[in-house]
């Protein structure tokens, strides 16, 4: 029988669920369709640009150097300012240089503008992890979480027939692809000027919160802060040397180079194998990411209904790198893009439990470099992964090398997990890792 302090409990999970996700998964879709829209892009701009399958590739994936270089910084700066005007002025920023994309008249000029759009997106994500761990209780985060990437998936579905069908505007002197990026930028802008108004910094600013669901809420986090074994709060170099923050970076390393890998070619994988048109190649693009966003629910679910972490994040690696590698492998276009769109889900639904277990031992400073350490790191996956198919494509002409590369790496992230995700032994008799 559900006690009073239960029905409180679930009352401000609720709420908070109800109150914070919706606008935070908006704001997600726009940041991950601007930095995939290219993989539509390219489809035009191949031909009238000149560019190589390898540019292609590095392009796709510089926008991950930026990511790195300024992913830390931007955090700490967050850290100081707070979530609304920092947010607010990177999606604006992004917003602009997305739009700025109609100028690439070349490689060099590639590369430039998708590190810069990388640099200006650098602070986002970490900054939504560190926010939600700020407001949601422990045994809700991965659930959270969970709920926020699905943005991921639901950019791709969105995004993926509506950049197909805008690559066949033109008009105005613009190219469809020219079209497709400055209309796909304009939304970072409007929603980035009202985050400052909608988001509050903190469960205490919070005026939407009932009295005793704050009360509640504040006594629970700061309950939880204390009670979580440290990652010490007050050193920065400690975070930076730790050996747990590289390992949990080298599993998020295989979640990205795969995420990134397959999205940022998958529609050039469903047009030379098939040659459909645009907006057919937008649709059938969009499958995977349909089941991907419905499979990492599940799995987040599950894994905050259970308390393991580790298990729900090597699991998928493992069945994710067994289907990269059968679609290496595969003869026909049906099995490769279905082989190719499973370890595109397996990846994705690594997410929510990872980011539950690796910022279970994260108190104050420490949240925040420890959060923006691992991204960045990882997210070189990002560039790793087109560019290893980009590599593959000039070599031999082919998808299977850059497949196989990507589905090993998974792989490795999975054996990881099970090593990083072990409790320290004063606490394997609580429960679960």
């Amino acid at each position: 029988m559900e006690t009073a302090p239960d029905r409180l409990e679930s009352a401000v999970v609720s709420r908070l669920m109800w109150r914070l996700m919706p606008f935070l998964f908006l704001l997600y879709i726009v940041a991950y369709l601007d930095r995939i829209n290219v993989s539509f892009a390219v489809l035009q701009m191949r031909g009238q640009l000149g560019l190589s399958d390898r540019a292609y590739g590095r392009a796709a994936g510089m926008f991950f150097a930026g990511y790195f270089f300024f992913q830390l910084p931007s955090n700490l700066v967050l850290e100081k300012f707070g979530v609304r005007r920092w947010i607010s002025g990177l999606m604006v920023t992004w917003g602009v240089i997305s739009c700025l994309m109609i100028f690439i008249r070349g490689p060099i000029s590639f590369y430039g503008m998708r590190f810069l759009l990388g640099a200006a997106e650098a602070g986002f994500f970490p900054g939504m992890i560190l926010y939600m761990k700020r407001w949601f209780p422990a045994n809700a985060r991965g659930r959270a979480v969970a709920w926020f990437m699905t943005a991921n998936p639901i950019a791709g579905i969105v995004g993926s027939p509506v950049s197909g069908a805008l690559l066949g505007i033109s008009g105005k002197g613009l190219s469809g692809w020219q079209w497709m990026f400055l209309m796909e930028g304009v939304p970072a802008i409007f929603l980035g000027a009202t985050v400052y108004w909608v988001l509050s910094d903190s469960p205490k600013e919070a005026g939407w919160l009932k009295g005793e669901e704050r009360a509640w809420l504040l006594e629970r986090l700061a309950r939880e802060q204390q009670a979580e074994p440290a990652l010490q709060k007050g050193s920065f170099w400690e975070v930076l040397v730790s050996p747990r923050i590289w390992m949990l970076s080298l599993v998020y390393f295989g979640v990205a180079t795969t995420m990134y890998g397959v999205t940022l070619w998958l529609p050039s994988v469903i047009r030379s194998l098939s040659g459909l048109s645009y907006l057919l190649t937008g649709l059938a693009s969009a499958l995977p990411f349909l089941v991907t966003a419905v499979v990492m629910v599940l799995v987040g679910m599950h894994s905050d209904r259970t308390g393991e972490r580790r298990w729900h994040t090597a699991v998928p690696a493992f069945v994710g790198a067994a289907a990269l590698v059968a679609a290496g492998y595969g003869r026909s276009t049906v099995v490769v893009v279905a082989c190719i769109g499973l370890g595109l889900v397996c990846a994705e639904s690594m997410v929510g439990p990872f980011w539950a277990m690796a910022t279970s031992r994260m108190v104050g400073l420490s949240a925040a470099a420890g959060i923006a350490v691992i991204n960045s790191l990882a997210n070189l996956g990002g560039y790793y992964g087109p560019d290893i198919i980009g590599f593959f494509r000039k070599l031999n002409g082919g998808f299977r090398g850059g497949l196989l590369a990507i589905g090993a790496t998974l792989a490795l992230s999975g054996a990881i997990a099970l090593i990083v995700g072990r409790a320290p032994a004063g606490e394997r008799s609580t429960g679960p890792a």
